[in-house]
């Protein structure tokens, strides 16, 4: 049975808060150049890509972009289905840098714990902030994006799709019902 899917942001929305999060992560970086964009599987990979470009264009100088996966440091593997490992990508280390991770959405908070595990596994940055497009509540630990796009009260059964061009040939953010 297919889920109903209602759009919460459109295209031009999308692309509004796209432009409003990269504004915001370059006020609070100052330096575009220290900045090191980490995406967390799998949407979190483009939404920063996205994002680079966005503060390309806001500061002239493209930030570093790679991505982290967290898989392995997950606590909760035998209850949720996973799927296969990435392989982190880092452009340059971390020890030191301001480290934005970039998810499409944040839920329970575990899969951002268990980045900033793995990411503590290949050094120490100097700031580590947390960008995610939708929060849509349910958290089980105390973690919250420092940038967000939109706050989205959804019951557990429900979920939130994020669509990028670059991968599903559209845009817009969607809520999905079972």
């Amino acid at each position: 049975m297919a889920a109903d899917r209602h759009e919460l942001l459109s295209e031009a929305e999308l692309a509004r808060t796209l432009d409003r999060l990269a504004s915001q992560v370059l006020e609070s970086a100052g330096d575009s150049g220290e900045l090191l964009l980490l995406g967390i599987p799998t949407r979190g990979v483009a939404l920063a890509r996205v994002l680079a470009g966005r503060l390309e264009a806001l500061s002239g100088q493209p930030p570093e972009c790679g991505s982290i996966d967290p898989t392995f440091h997950r606590d909760d593997l035998e209850r949720v289905a996973t799927r296969l490992g990435e392989a982190t990508e880092l452009p340059t280390g971390v020890e030191g840098r301001h480290v934005v991770l970039v998810d499409d959405v944040i839920f329970t908070g575990r899969t951002v714990r268990a980045a900033l595990e793995s990411l503590h596994t290949w050094g120490r940055p100097r700031r580590v902030q947390l960008l995610a497009m939708v929060d849509r509540g349910h958290r089980e630990l105390p973690i919250q994006p420092d940038f967000c796009g939109r706050v989205v009260p959804t019951t557990r059964q429900e979920t939130i799709q994020l669509c990028l061009r670059s991968v599903d040939g559209e845009e817009g953010v969607y809520l999905l019902r079972p």
